[in-house]
């Protein structure tokens, strides 16, 4: 089957059908050029969305992400930032192995077709001028051979005259001669050209013909074959990222399964637990007898102001209630007269008449003072602590145990990142001291000393911290607890501090105040340091990773890895989808990062952040 034998006068059909099969060429690329931008306008989106969904920083949603429940969707948003990855990988890799080649393939067929086709025209022009050349032979030839016919009759009728001379006859007869000769030159010329038209126009059809439009048909083949390749390349590249989106369906599985609705619940306790014990029950009051009544009162008085008298220790107290009332009942109004020693079997006055528990509810929640009251509550619940207490006593016993000991954690955290700091500068300082062109060893004596220095401060920070949680604890006893009694005491004789709660002092077993007092911070000096040794050592390596795929690193800033190679972390993942790694002390450069699995050097990376830290 052979377009040259089979198609050999159809030259411009042919020319018609290459043309469409270029146009389908071009029309394709332009659909894969079209799918290209659709999946990074997907891939956009679904960044975006991931964005607008994740929590802001020191925010309220900060808070709800310790829960399972909120990090599993923490986790699918994480995720889907990866499925979007995935997609913009899809754009680039059928842009470079799709459109990119094919629309150099696309040029490179129009100039194989325009050669091939003016080689036909070529060929059809050529046997056209020999077929002009036979003809225009043929006619002189037939012209020439009807001159001679004449010449030969007029010579017969002029021989056959007696009245013509013997000169007019032989002048025919030389003149038929003549043409004669003529007619035989011009049969020897249309033979010969006859001849080589016949070989020319066998050449034509058979063999230049032939092999032009032979050239055509597998210029033609190869256009097909090439669409078709670029087909299944078309559908490779999504096949080539089903695992790692398989990978990132199966982590927001993994993350939905991972949620506890049990520990959810046990944090909810944590995070709100107050530490107080549920109020008691309320004394009955008999208002039938006046002087039970004024006995009740009497004694009931001296017993509030004895248990004021009485010291208080951290923990649960069991003279403190739910946060608005007594043990026994609701505390009573100031007396009309400002002795102590009233006359008790005297007239009551009308403003120490005791009243039921939910009028005096009432009126403290409708006084303005005290709603103030109620504010500073709902912020020591509601751990908004940016001006309280250094000491947290502001809190109810549970959430000052839980803050103490967060603050306690803190300092330690800081002492070993002051520590880790140190052992960097002793290796560094060592590392001047063998080679001196290197620096001097002098210059980190005084960021030494600094260290120590702030390491001692932060030790007897701690210090200070663990007592103060050893009190809420129960384990040591209070050290303050001559002057808490000293402020009890003060209280229960001043009548204005009873009624106003933003006077209030607090107590180890959980009461609220107003008053707040700066904490104080512990701020490192800032000094100078000399970071000639971090220009001329490269970075370090703070884990090694795994390459899970064959990453062909085309961008600038980005390094091929293969699959199941081993190579070097120097930098993690800042959040952007990219970790930096190292092959070689030549080579290094950024891969996605859910293309690697990494393993993290603790203290290696501790080191490595100590050193970006002294460099700043």
């Amino acid at each position: 089957m052979s377009w040259g034998t089979e198609l050999w006068d159809q030259f411009d059909n042919l020319e018609k059908h290459t043309q469409c099969g270029i146009d389908v060429l071009e029309k394709y690329i332009k659909f894969v050029k079209e799918r290209t931008e659709i999946e990074l306008s997907y891939a956009k989106q679904l960044r975006n969305l991931s964005k607008k969904y994740q929590p802001k920083k020191n925010s309220k949603e900060e808070e709800e992400y310790r829960y399972t429940s909120t990090r599993a969707f923490l986790a699918t948003l994480n995720e889907m930032n990866d499925y979007a990855g995935q997609h913009e990988v899809i754009s680039e890799n059928m842009t470079s192995l799709i459109t990119g080649e094919l629309t150099r393939y696309v040029q490179e067929l129009k100039q194989e077709r325009k050669s091939h086709f003016h080689d036909g025209r070529k060929a059809q022009q050529h046997i056209e001028t020999c077929w002009k050349q036979l003809e225009a032979s043929k006619r002189r030839f037939e012209r020439d051979c009807k001159e001679a016919d004449r010449a030969q009759q007029y010579f017969e009728k002029m021989d056959a005259d007696i009245n013509v001379t013997k000169a007019d006859v032989e002048k025919a007869r030389q003149q038929a001669q003549l043409r004669h000769q003529m007619a035989e030159d011009s049969k020897a010329e249309y033979s010969s050209t006859l001849q080589k038209f016949n070989s020319e126009q066998h050449d034509h059809y058979y063999t230049h013909i032939p092999n032009i439009f032979q050239k055509i048909q597998e210029m033609e083949e190869r256009r097909i074959v090439r669409i078709g390749e670029s087909m299944k390349t078309f559908a490779e590249v999504d096949r080539q990222v089903i695992p790692i989106i398989g990978k990132c369906l199966d982590e927001i599985t993994k993350a939905a399964e991972s949620i506890d609705h049990k520990n959810d619940s046990q944090l909810v306790i944590e995070a709100f637990k107050s530490g107080f014990e549920p109020p008691g029950d309320i004394d009955f009051e008999d208002f039938t007898q006046p002087m039970k009544r004024t006995i009740s009162e009497s004694s009931l008085s001296n017993s509030r102001a004895d248990g004021k008298s009485e010291p208080k220790f951290g923990g649960k107290s069991k003279g403190k209630l739910w946060p608005f009332i007594k043990k026994n009942k609701p505390p009573p109004p100031p007396p009309a007269s400002a002795s102590p020693s009233a006359v008790p079997n005297g007239p009551q006055s009308p403003k120490q008449q005791k009243e039921p528990l939910s009028h005096r509810f009432n009126e403290f929640m409708t006084s303005k003072p005290k709603i103030h009251c109620f504010r500073s509550l709902k912020r020591g619940l509601s751990l908004k602590l940016g001006a309280g207490p250094e000491d947290f006593s502001n809190l109810p016993p549970e959430q000052r145990r839980k803050k103490l000991q967060q603050k306690v954690d803190e300092l330690n955290k800081d002492i070993q990142k002051e520590m880790d700091q140190r052992d960097a500068l002793t290796k560094m300082k060592d590392v001047y001291i063998k080679n001196p062109q290197m620096g001097d060893a002098a210059s980190v004596d005084h960021r030494l000393a600094e260290l120590g220095q702030n390491i001692e401060k932060l030790r007897l920070e701690v210090q200070k911290f663990e007592g103060w949680l050893a009190e809420v604890e129960g384990r040591l006893p209070t050290r303050t607890e001559q002057a808490r009694r000293q402020s009890g005491l003060y209280e229960a004789q001043n009548t204005s501090a009873v009624n106003s709660c933003a006077q209030d002092r607090e107590s180890p077993d959980g009461s609220y105040t107003e008053e707040q007092s700066q904490e104080t911070e512990m701020k490192v000096p800032a000094t100078d340091f000399d970071d000639e040794f971090d220009d001329e050592e490269p970075l370090p390596t703070i884990g090694t990773c795994k390459a899970l795929y064959t990453f062909e690193g085309q961008n600038e800033g980005t390094i091929s890895v293969a699959e199941g190679e081993m190579l070097y972390v120097i930098e993690e993942d800042k959040g952007d989808g990219w970790t930096r790694i190292r092959r070689n002390e030549d080579e290094e450069g950024y891969v996605p990062t859910s293309y690697v699995e990494v393993y993290l050097d603790k203290n290696a990376k501790d080191v490595y952040k100590s050193l970006q830290t002294i460099s700043e």
